[in-house]
């Protein structure tokens, strides 16, 4: 019997990948779907999380996050979205350099991330980076090799914020296009980057011709949002309190979203003062939304505003040269954004206590930057212990390792292949990888 008793579990088959998760503290496997390209598994999970978590003997909540398994025995990518989880598969930059497995995590208060009742006060950078901490501490189990953290945009500012805090989670954190408003009450950094951005005035000039006249023809251009609200089911009681209001952010934003998503190769199409008032209606919606301002849109970011408000920041261009036409002052700021029952003050301390710990302490650290991206215009500078930072000549908030120059593309790829443990490789895909690589989602829209 004894003989019987030892031969079994010695012989016993290894335990499958999803019930190894599902065996995990914290951890449920919701699904498993069909595999996205051969050599891969693709799970939907949640790992349960304080709510607070100094009280994590308090109250609960299931944050989604999902896993792209490769092997075991290679790196796993933390993937902060800063944002709601996507709901397909896909391989971030790092993933694709290393040939790694991937866990891509929803921000805590993206629904349905959310407490209930939602307790506004635990949305913090700590809080979050604390959940980021448990989730790797959960899943390092099984994944026990390299880890590297990376994120873009607010992805790659709460990849910052994981690293300030833990930072023996993650053998590196590659963070692309990540603002770092250390000083909010110091903005020159964007007004200087709106006279300066681009080869030349022309296109500058043209942007900003344009917000003025869109602001001259108001009465035309609301009554067109009145009408386009109507038609889409669109309503301004919760945040902005009228279309009149939101077609003044979204004019403001105008600017700031073409150099974030278009660039010079897009300046010809910006109408001029001889345009009709459809074809500027037409031109600020495509490139700013004049949905994004209404209830429907702009609702479901209000985690992120209200992150902004409490402690990130938020940037803030003076519009000197639209004096005299705006009719709600200081309304480019985080708070207006928010319905009036979330609208809070801004602690500077945190983003002074990480940008003093990234310029002093923090090691194994890559920002990637775009030249033509108003959110690089305020960037980390981080220490020179093995830490790095790459602009892409001409690029948007798109900017990436593969868009950099080829010298500095090849030594951010050898830098972080040296911090995962990865040799230097093939970089060749399949169809299916290629696929799974264009999907991989960037801050696709703009909150403020």
């Amino acid at each position: 019997m004894v003989g019987l008793g030892a031969a079994g579990p010695a012989n016993a088959a290894p335990a499958d990948l999803a019930d190894r998760l599902e065996a995990l503290p914290g951890v449920t496997v919701v699904s498993e779907e069909s595999a996205p390209a051969p050599g891969y598994r693709f799970f939907f999970l949640t790992y349960r999380q304080p709510v607070d978590h100094t009280n994590p003997a308090g109250p609960t909540f299931e944050q989604r996050f999902q896993l792209l398994h490769r092997a075991e025995d290679r790196p796993m990518v933390l993937h902060t979205t800063g944002y709601g989880m996507p709901g397909y598969a896909f391989r971030s930059e790092p993933t694709a350099l290393l040939d790694a497995n991937q866990i891509s995590v929803e921000q805590r208060f993206f629904t349905p991330s959310r407490p209930q009742p939602a307790n506004w006060g635990k949305l913090t950078i700590w809080q979050a980076a604390t959940d980021h901490h448990r989730i790797v501490g959960a899943l390092e189990r099984v994944y026990a090799g390299k880890w590297v953290s990376t994120g873009a945009s607010k992805g790659g500012m709460t990849s910052v914020y994981h690293r300030r805090y833990y930072p023996r989670d993650v053998d590196g954190v590659v963070a692309y296009v990540a603002p770092n408003d250390a000083d909010n009450k110091d903005d020159r950094a964007y007004d200087e980057f709106f006279d300066s951005v681009g080869s030349t005035p022309a296109c500058r000039t043209a942007l900003k011709t344009l917000q003025a006249e869109a602001l001259r023809r108001r009465t035309e251009l609301v009554n067109m949002y009145d009408e386009y609200a109507a038609a889409n089911g669109l309503t301004f009681d919760s945040v902005f309190g009228s279309t009149d209001k939101a077609f003044e952010m979204t004019v403001l934003d105008t600017e700031w979203a073409f150099w974030q998503y278009s660039g010079e190769g897009a300046c010809g199409a910006v109408p001029g003062v001889d345009a009709t008032t459809e074809e500027i209606f037409e031109f600020i919606d495509g490139v700013a939304s004049f949905a994004f301002y209404a209830d429907e849109g702009i609702t479901p970011y209000a985690p992120y505003y209200y992150q902004a408000a409490t402690q990130l920041g938020w940037p803030q261009p003076r519009f000197r040269y639209l004096q005299g036409l705006l009719r709600y002052p200081n309304l480019y700021v985080a708070n207006s954004s928010l319905p009036p029952e979330l609208r809070s003050r801004h602690d500077p301390a945190p983003m002074a206590d990480v940008d003093r710990w990234v310029s002093r302490e923090a090691s194994q650290m890559l920002f990637v930057y775009g030249s033509n991206d108003p959110w690089g215009a305020e960037p980390f500078h981080p220490s020179e212990k093995d830490s790095y930072t790459f602009t892409a000549p001409g690029a948007n908030h798109g900017a990436d390792i593969e868009l950099l120059n080829p010298a500095d593309r090849a030594r951010a790829t050898a830098t972080l292949r040296r911090w995962a443990g990865v040799e230097t490789g093939s970089t060749a895909r399949s169809a299916a990888l290629a696929e799974l690589d264009a999907r991989d989602p960037r801050d696709i829209r703009r909150p403020l």
